[in-house]
């Protein structure tokens, strides 16, 4: 849960800096830069941490999978109340399609770093035997 919550912290001043300015077009672009750079560093220091305390009880991927699923919560909610823009319905049956992708890496088996480490070195071995490994296609 705590990775949880510093994602959606973190994904709030992500999309502040990376979307707020757009209500500013008449400020100097490298203005906007600046104060999106100095919105953006409590965002890394939200996001590391975040990372770090997830990792393990879920992987790489699915940590990525998740950051990415709130971070579209988010811009749909800012969107709609900072930048007054409603998502069509195209916007919104894509958001369906990562909340599907959630469900599918979290409900999934736990992957663990070392499993995938593993994974790797049996496949590097079976590709330098001239065989081919899981995910290749052709010769």
């Amino acid at each position: 849960m705590r990775t949880v919550v510093l994602l959606i912290c973190s994904n709030v001043f992500m999309t502040i800096a990376w979307y707020g300015h757009l209500k500013f077009k008449g400020k100097p672009l490298l203005a906007v830069i600046g104060a999106s750079w100095l919105i953006a560093l409590p965002e890394y220091i939200l996001q590391v941490p975040a990372n770090r305390f997830g990792h393990g009880q879920f992987s790489a991927p699915q940590l990525k999978i998740i950051q990415e699923a709130i971070s579209i919560v988010v811009f749909i909610f800012f969107s709609a109340l900072y930048l007054r823009e409603m998502p069509n319905w195209r916007s919104a049956l894509a958001f369906l399609l990562v909340i599907g992708a959630v469900f599918l890496v979290v409900t999934g088996p736990k992957e663990k770093a070392s499993d995938q480490a593993g994974s790797r070195s049996a496949h590097a071995s079976v590709a330098s035997q001239g065989g081919q490994g899981p995910l290749e296609i052709g010769g």
